[in-house]
């Protein structure tokens, strides 16, 4: 499972092991077999050709995989390279998926790139590719032609620009397109935001995380291979597999410059914090999970050691509540939709922090994570929240619900 998570930036709230080192490439057999066993082996041999030039840094021997008439391509593929000179890779493989034949000594080929960054990476990150390729008649080899994300794929940061990396104690910084003190701050806020994390939740996580800082809104939601008005009023999200345990990749928190900039010093420490309570929680997190819990957990643990009142922080729900218009029930995974109304977004966020709140201060902290972990285990969405309810907090959803609406009353009327 994909998961894809965000905070809103806006008003008066912030808005939403180790690998190894040893270098390692290889290419897998196509899975179907669409093709004929020579065309898939000449094919694997580029691409294996390819993943070693580029764990090695070899110019000539990466664009000896390109086509050498189709020249554009050529000056793209040496760009790319160069723009990831500085990155940290501790593998670069490629699996090939399908290969289809598109007339004489031409085939089309599905690719999935998968790859580590050292120290960041349990397992490999992977990126769907669309290559197409074309068999000299002179040497009979096969050159790649084109490169592009597959339909339902996001780009990858090193082909916007050159790649800036800055270290953090506890982060790794990766920018395009920012300056390297611009980077520099993000990794310092990253460093304090990691510990709150972790005091917060005590369970075992890899307690370094990795931020991608793209140049623009656009970049950022090219990456992400969504529309880029989705994310205007996102300071930060989170991808990641939920659920995946111990070697599950890690997520990338990737930033949106402009929103982001626009926040405070401590705005920006609660996006951060909040983006890293979803990595730190990540394998505690299901499809069981509720966005309202998601989200109003990181929340929780952004806003833990933030002096901020409940009317500060939650100012949307505050004017519903003073306007007479109190939720009826708690936010649902739809009210979280990043291209909807801004005011129900940021409500629905208000609405699940408040609800966390209310656990940690009516049933204790311990309680929380316990109610977090117990929702997260469960087999599927359908009674994952009455039975957490039942067995943790000894409650029902429909007398949570009226004691949450309660709390909103006391603490925003």
């Amino acid at each position: 499972m994909t998961d894809r998570r965000g905070r809103i930036a806006g008003r008066g709230t912030a808005g939403a092991l180790l690998a190894g080192l040893l270098l390692t490439s290889a290419c897998a057999a196509p899975d179907d077999g669409s093709a004929p066993d020579s065309t898939a082996r000449g094919v694997r041999a580029v691409l294996d050709r390819r993943a070693a030039a580029v764990l090695h840094h070899d110019p000539d021997a990466y664009l000896s995989a390109a086509d050498p008439r189709a020249t554009g391509l050529r000056t793209a593929q040496r760009r790319e390279l160069d723009n990831l000179a500085d990155v940290p890779l501790a593998s670069w493989t490629y699996q090939l998926t399908d290969v289809r034949e598109q007339g004489t000594d031409r085939v089309t080929a599905d690719v999935r790139l998968r790859y580590r960054i050292a120290g960041y990476d349990a397992a490999p990150v992977s990126a769907d590719r669309v290559l197409d390729l074309r068999r000299d008649g002179a040497d009979g080899r096969w050159y790649i032609a084109g490169d592009r994300a597959a339909a339902d794929g996001g780009g990858l940061l090193w082909q916007q620009g050159d790649v800036r990396v800055v270290r953090g104690r506890r982060s790794l910084v990766l920018g395009v397109g920012r300056t390297q003190e611009e980077l520099r701050r993000i990794a310092r806020t990253a460093d304090r935001a990691v510990p709150a994390v972790s005091g917060a939740w005590p369970r075992q996580w890899a307690g370094r995380v990795l931020v991608l800082v793209p140049h623009t809104v656009e970049d950022m939601a090219g990456l992400l291979g969504a529309p880029a008005a989705n994310y205007r009023g996102i300071a930060a999200v989170t991808t990641g597999r939920t659920g995946g345990g111990d070697r599950a990749p890690a997520d990338r928190v990737i930033v949106n410059p402009q929103a982001y900039g626009m926040l405070s010093t401590p705005g920006q420490r609660i996006v951060l914090t909040h983006e890293f309570t979803h990595v730190a929680t990540r394998a505690d997190t299901s499809a069981a999970t509720p966005t309202w819990l998601s989200e109003g957990f990181a929340d929780w643990v952004a806003y833990r050691a933030e002096r901020r009142t409940a009317v500060q922080a939650a100012p949307e729900l505050a004017a519903a509540v003073r306007r007479g218009d109190l939720p009826a029930e708690l936010p649902t995974d739809q009210d979280f939709g990043f291209a909807g109304d801004s005011a129900r977004l940021a409500q629905a966020y208000e609405g699940g922090w408040l609800a966390c709140e209310l656990i940690a201060d009516h049933w204790g902290e311990k309680k929380l994570l316990a109610f977090y972990r117990a929702v997260g285990g469960h087999s599927g969405r359908d009674g994952a929240v009455q039975q957490a309810m039942q067995g943790v907090l000894a409650t029902t959803p429909q007398d949570f619900t009226a004691q949450w609406r309660e709390f909103l009353r006391s603490l925003l009327g």
